[in-house]
């Protein structure tokens, strides 16, 4: 049974090193790399999506929020150790995914996301590969049924996207839409449209407040699933929110 909680999300922009190995186009330009970048999705989908493919993201923060969990009974509560960024502002991203590996490796956390099984983690991995970085713990669990790895194991990486949509038979929502159906804080002024914009500015600090706000806001929205599910009671739930108030007043 895991004994931490820890709930991720990563900002990313897209990877314009990639390009003249991609499709030829050398022109050293940054923004006409993230154009040809586009027109090449564009092709690819015949026209649907020009957002880049999970490997052709550069990340830029890495955030979360780590708790541990306390059982008592059936029931358990979250007792939030901290909330931050990895690294700092002038981390490159080969640090902050060595990071998150070596972290997740050593404590095996329960992983939550909002679409974390779609886009962090395979991007994560797809990078992780690029500098050769292990993930062992990654590809490796209890059996065939509980690991990182397995759509339903719920206990070792809970994708809210997947679990609130019941694995895609009902609407995937956006995280914003469900905070803001739920009276939660939701998106704060930055947006992810947002990020690419902030990096080019040099704003990092800036990029990893906004990430580190969606990581809160995915842990209210797993605390609201876990009262509902039963994985925690009413004095948990209360708990456990308290905490993220009173870290955030702080």
């Amino acid at each position: 049974m895991h004994d931490q909680l820890f709930v991720f999300d990563i900002e990313t922009v897209p990877d314009t090193d990639a390009v003249p190995s991609l499709t030829g186009f050398d022109d050293p330009d940054v923004t006409a790399r993230r154009g040809e970048l586009e027109r090449y999705h564009l092709e690819v989908t015949d026209g649907r999506n020009s957002f880049p493919r999970q490997n052709f993201h550069r990340v830029v923060a890495i955030s979360f929020l780590r708790a541990s969990i306390h059982r008592d009974g059936p029931y358990e509560a979250y007792q939030l150790e901290e909330l931050r960024s990895g690294g700092t502002e002038a981390s490159d991203e080969r640090d902050l995914i060595e990071g998150f590996f070596r972290y997740c490796g050593r404590h095996l956390p329960r992983l939550v996301s909002f679409n974390g099984r779609g886009f962090d983690i395979p991007v994560l991995k797809y990078r992780a590969m690029k500098y050769g970085i292990s993930g062992e713990w990654l590809h490796k669990g209890a059996n065939k049924w509980e690991n990182y790895t397995q759509r339903y194991a719920k206990d070792w990486h809970c994708d809210l996207l997947e679990v609130l949509s019941d694995y895609g038979a009902s609407a995937r929502l956006r995280l914003n839409e469900v905070c803001a159906s739920w009276g939660l804080p939701g998106k704060t002024g930055t947006d992810g449209g947002d990020v690419m914009g902030l990096y080019d500015a040099g704003h990092n600090k800036d990029i990893r407040d906004y990430c580190e706000t969606d990581v809160a806001n995915t842990f209210l929205v797993y605390l609201r699933y876990a009262l509902h599910a039963g994985v925690t009671d009413r004095d948990g739930y209360n708990h456990s929110r308290i905490l993220l108030l009173s870290h955030v007043e702080a």
